[in-house]
């Protein structure tokens, strides 16, 4: 099949890497002409390192047109991060074409950010906007043109707006993914399975005097010692509770699966959480106010979980507690943004208008 993958992070090098090793036509977008420069002098070819070997993936283009990017692919995957979603989606939206599939994975309920540029440019109807609740690599680059990836993932909970074009929305996905993809529901019941926010603010906020003090430090390895654990518990169940408040049923993937030997596996499957400290690709240099995991899995993943929460009518002390801390703690970095049902324009809606819309589409 076509693909397109926007971006060049992590996720987009892996995603676009893959699909090109699996036999489908994938053509990269992204913004930084100089960056496309190089790869395409290289041929279009990322190099993909696993647990196999190093695999030499051509692309079919490498561009920083958007348009051509996207022209006739089937499914277009944005594993970009939430604080890049509106530029991306404004330049995305005036070159969309109706049976197209937009997959945010995961994304902080950035699927309704797609789908609001599409309609004020006229181009959503007919068209999809899905997300999932993990990136489905773990994966870093090691270079311009290399990704490392260190886990795929093995279960995919997938929530489509809207939610009528659910159907054949997760049979594209599905193609891209194989025997990976399941329906969650609807695009906010997706945006409620990602694992970021949960998982993310405790480490980055109760490992700060570490992260600060190192040069470089592996918050999943020495940082994830049993009362984080504890606390990425209690968070989650937070999470799970709204989920539940709004009617969507198991299963709501708890993070405590990814670190567990036995029972249920978790999206990541069984060992994934090993695998990954022993890369020792997440030994890294963090700058609290930075980084992705504070920018976009705090202060936009959580101020998104408690605007949510506060519809279901769901208390989460600790959800506003890390918020409360990542804002104080970014206080003299500038602009702190936020993501709130509100900041997303569905601040009017009660919960039956939003569920109406999320089912209906525009």
């Amino acid at each position: 099949m076509k693909i397109a993958v926007l971006g060049g992070g992590n996720g987009s090098f892996a995603a676009a890497g893959d699909f090109a090793l699996a036999g489908h036509e994938v053509r990269l977008w992204r913004r930084d002409g100089e960056a496309i420069a190089d790869l395409a002098g290289n041929g279009s070819a990322i190099t993909v390192k696993d647990h196999a070997g190093r695999h030499q993936a051509r692309l079919a283009l490498a561009t920083t047109d958007i348009a051509a990017a996207i022209d006739g692919a089937e499914l277009i995957l944005c594993p970009a991060p939430a604080f890049a979603q509106p530029d991306i989606a404004a330049r995305l939206a005036p070159h969309l074409k109706p049976g197209q599939v937009v997959f945010l994975p995961p994304a902080t309920f950035g699927s309704m950010i797609f789908a609001e540029a599409a309609r004020r440019a006229g181009t959503a109807e007919g068209a999809a906007f899905a997300e999932t609740g993990t990136l489905p690599w773990l994966a870093r680059k090691h270079g311009p043109r290399e990704v490392a990836i260190t886990v795929r993932a093995k279960h995919l909970p997938v929530g489509t707006f809207p939610a009528t074009a659910s159907e054949w929305a997760l049979d594209v996905i599905g193609r891209a993914f194989p025997g990976v993809v399941t329906s969650c529901g609807d695009a906010l019941s997706g945006a409620l399975m990602n694992a970021g926010p949960i998982i993310h603010p405790p480490l980055i906020v109760m490992n700060a005097g570490p992260i600060e003090h190192f040069e470089r430090w592996d918050i999943h390895k020495e940082g994830t010692q049993p009362a984080i654990r504890r606390v990425t518990d209690r968070l989650d169940a937070e999470r799970m509770r709204v989920r539940e408040a709004l009617g969507y049923g198991a299963p709501h993937f708890p993070l405590a699966d990814h670190y567990a030997r036995e029972g249920a596996e978790w999206m990541y499957g069984r060992g994934s959480h090993d695998r990954l400290t022993d890369s020792g690709d997440w030994r890294e240099t963090l700058v609290l106010t930075q980084h992705r995991y504070m920018r976009e899995d705090l202060l936009l993943g959580l101020s998104f979980l408690v605007s949510v929460a506060e519809l279901a009518g769901v208390e989460t002390p600790l959800a506003r507690a890390f918020l409360a801390i990542g804002r104080a703690i970014c206080a003299d970095a500038g602009e702190i943004r936020s993501r709130t049902l509100a900041d997303l324009g569905l601040g009017q809606l009660d919960r039956n208008a939003l569920q109406r819309l999320l089912r209906e589409g525009f």
